[in-house]
């Protein structure tokens, strides 16, 4: 799914930190080549056919045209988000060294873990591009410093452990998170080509959640999508009905399910959304 970034005219990319106690994304790509950094936690990343354990330290770069997906993470996790445009992009990449940041994809493993003193600069740096925001002059001069010197220190990093996900596992998931429809296991082992028993096995094997749970978490996100567009819009919603038009059944459903992955009520992410 192409996500459209709503990032002003003037700016060449953007910064912020990612911290989202519900754990549920969708899989997406954009326009925009995306760094991530891990600063906190765990979490698993399928990154088209690839699946990636990720921890502090693990700085990951997304392309264009790589849907990327994080499909769990522990309560605590967080991570520093940067967008680059293509026209920062083409100014700033001129050497060859660089010149694969002008690449809509990337063939080989596109995480690495970084030392230390490099995990240190970078978390001061990603800071300091926040507090830029409204100066679009200096936000841009620092987005391409740190695009060139993120790129850099990758080439230095140690590689993560990754693994190849099976088509069957990457079939599946992908029909969960671009398709609403409730499908049942049998339906997506047909599609998928595998026995039901088989096709739970090895996704719980490759991925590190059952698609019972994975389910739940692209059910978690619709909810939080619907219910976030229906409050800016100013129409008002409950809990109930955004919780319904987003797959759950039930009440009782969606607030046991919201309570195991997000760790708190329903009502309490309100509130501190609301603070």
């Amino acid at each position: 799914m192409l996500q459209r970034l709503k990032l002003p005219g003037n700016l060449d990319g953007m910064a912020w930190r990612y911290a989202n106690p519900a754990g549920a994304n969708r899989r997406h790509h954009h326009a925009e080549l995306e760094l991530n950094l891990v600063t906190r936690g765990t979490g698993t990343y399928l990154l088209g056919s690839r699946h990636y354990q990720i921890r502090r330290g693990d700085l990951l770069w997304l392309f264009p045209t790589q849907e990327h997906v994080l499909i769990e993470q522990t309560p605590d996790f967080e991570m520093w988000i940067v967008v680059f445009r293509r026209r920062l992009i083409r100014r700033s990449a001129t050497d060859p060294a660089s010149r694969p940041l002008l690449q809509r994809s990337f063939s080989g493993d596109t995480c690495r873990r970084l030392r230390q003193k490099d995990l240190s600069r970078f978390e001061e740096l990603f800071a300091q591009l926040t507090e830029t925001a409204n100066e679009p002059g200096l936000l841009n001069a620092s987005l391409a410093y740190t695009l060139l010197h993120a790129w850099k220190c990758f080439d230095r990093a140690s590689e993560v452990t990754t693994r190849s996900v099976h088509p069957a596992v990457e079939r599946t998931a992908r029909l969960l998170l671009n398709d609403e429809t409730d499908h049942t296991l049998p339906q997506l082992a047909r599609r998928a080509g595998l026995s039901p028993s088989r096709l739970s096995r090895l996704f719980k094997q490759q991925t590190g959640i059952s698609i019972v749970e994975f389910r739940n978490r692209q059910r978690m996100q619709r909810f939080l999508e619907r219910y976030e567009q229906e409050r800016d819009s100013g129409r008002q919603t409950t809990l109930l009905n955004a919780a319904l038009d987003a797959g759950f059944g039930s009440y009782p459903q969606f607030h046991r399910i919201f309570r195991q992955i997000a760790g708190c009520s329903p009502a309490e992410y309100q509130r501190r959304q609301s603070d």
